[in-house]
């Protein structure tokens, strides 16, 4: 008798959980190994603005995340850095990290996600979105409309993200 196993669901964007921290720490630490950040960091993100946070699950478990929260444009966060507290008067929706596992990219999971965080934004009534591109991730975001931000300070600011770190800004639809 012919077994018919059910095929794998589609990967889903959820809210993140404190359950979820050791995993999105494993998953940062595994697609940025030259950027780690403590799963203190990704807590406390998640504490500062859940609104911002969110894990891709497959039925294999979480093989993603996101973490973004309303900043002061132009002053990226330092990388594995408590923030303490987000800004009264915040400018700029800021994308801290969209990491995806190699078994989650070309799924669509990253555009999707870019488009929740863009809604995110919006609501927030923030001008801008922005973000630190590392890795060779540019292209990737230049695709959703980012655009690479250049001036001298930024330059300064941007020294513990890499050599070829990116300061990047889109609009708001």
């Amino acid at each position: 008798m012919p077994t018919h196993a059910t095929p794998p669901s589609r990967p889903v964007w959820r809210p993140m959980t404190q359950a979820d921290i050791s995993a999105v720490a494993a998953i940062g630490t595994t697609v940025h190994p030259a950027f780690p950040e403590s799963p203190a960091i990704v807590a406390e993100r998640l504490a500062l603005y859940p609104a911002g946070c969110l894990v891709l699950c497959s039925d294999a478990g979480a093989i993603g995340y996101a973490v973004s929260h309303p900043w002061r444009f132009l002053h990226p966060p330092k990388l594995d850095a408590a923030l303490g507290q987000l800004p009264a008067a915040p400018d700029t929706y800021y994308i801290h990290d969209l990491a995806l596992l190699p078994t989650a990219r070309g799924t669509g999971a990253g555009g999707a996600a870019v488009q929740r965080l863009i809604e995110q934004a919006k609501s927030e009534k923030l001008e801008n979105l922005s973000l630190v591109a590392i890795s060779g991730s540019a292209p990737f975001w230049a695709r959703h409309g980012f655009r690479v931000q250049t001036d001298q300070p930024l330059r300064q600011r941007l020294r513990s993200y890499g050599d070829d770190a990116r300061f990047m800004v889109r609009a708001p639809p």
